[in-house]
């Protein structure tokens, strides 16, 4: 299936996810030949704006822009407390600052903030809104788009055998990996509630700039470890 939008909001993976119940699920992404991907981190993100009265810049009554740059903080250090003692991304929080303006009309001042927030499997979006509002106590919280939440797929499984053996058939060292951005993983696989996993050849660094680009050598070995994963998936079936 070649779906669409994935580096947007998804929309191919959202249509095709009601529309097929397969046995397993193979996601592409570049992850490297001997990698398997595993889990992919939920997002959220929302607008955020703060009003307050208009004053007198003498007067040191708090702006809308102080205000804003408060809760900034106040974003990162909930997350920073909810990081402590998971050294792993995977399971952190993961706060980004997307944009911010600001502007008065004589009578009221006001500031915006677009925040992201990477998601743990622990922290589902509807939680963290719930945590954003209580920390934007009176300002405007404005979820953005269509969030994701995370997920990890299981280790043992019929499926991630089959690759683990076809990367070594091919001389490869198969390691596992989990990663902060999101994927069309997180929205079939809990939809399709099957073995899933992600592999593809290529450095997931560059995915998505201008530098993207795939070595052939390595291509035609991940081309060769799809082929072999299926025929060993095929025979167990």
């Amino acid at each position: 299936i070649g779906a669409v939008d994935e580096e947007r909001e998804s929309l191919g993976a959202r249509y095709v996810a009601g529309q097929y119940h397969p046995a397993y699920a193979i996601v592409g992404e570049p992850n490297r030949w001997e990698r398997i991907a595993l889990g992919y981190k939920g997002a959220a993100w929302a607008r955020v704006t703060l009003r307050r009265a208009q004053a007198h810049t003498a007067s040191g009554i708090q702006t809308a822009s102080e205000a804003a740059v408060q809760l900034w903080q106040a974003v990162q250090a909930y997350a920073a407390a909810y990081n402590a003692g998971k050294p792993r991304a995977f399971d952190q929080l993961l706060p980004t600052l997307r944009g911010m303006d600001s502007g008065e009309d004589g009578l009221e001042q006001w500031a915006r903030l677009r925040i992201g927030m990477r998601l743990p499997v622990e922290v589902p979006p509807q939680d963290w809104y719930a945590a954003l509002a209580q920390l934007a106590a009176g300002a405007d919280v404005e979820p953005l788009g269509q969030a994701v939440p995370a997920w990890s797929c299981e280790k043992n499984s019929t499926l991630v055998r089959a690759f683990l053996s076809a990367v070594r058939g091919q001389g490869g060292a198969p390691s596992f990996v989990y990663k902060t951005g999101t994927a069309d993983l997180n929205i079939v696989a809990p939809a399709w509630d099957c073995p899933a996993l992600v592999y593809g050849p290529g450095d997931s660094a560059l995915d998505h700039t201008p530098e993207e680009r795939i070595e052939l050598a390595e291509y035609g070995k991940a081309v060769d470890v799809l082929a072999a994963a299926l025929r060993e998936l095929v025979k167990r079936d």
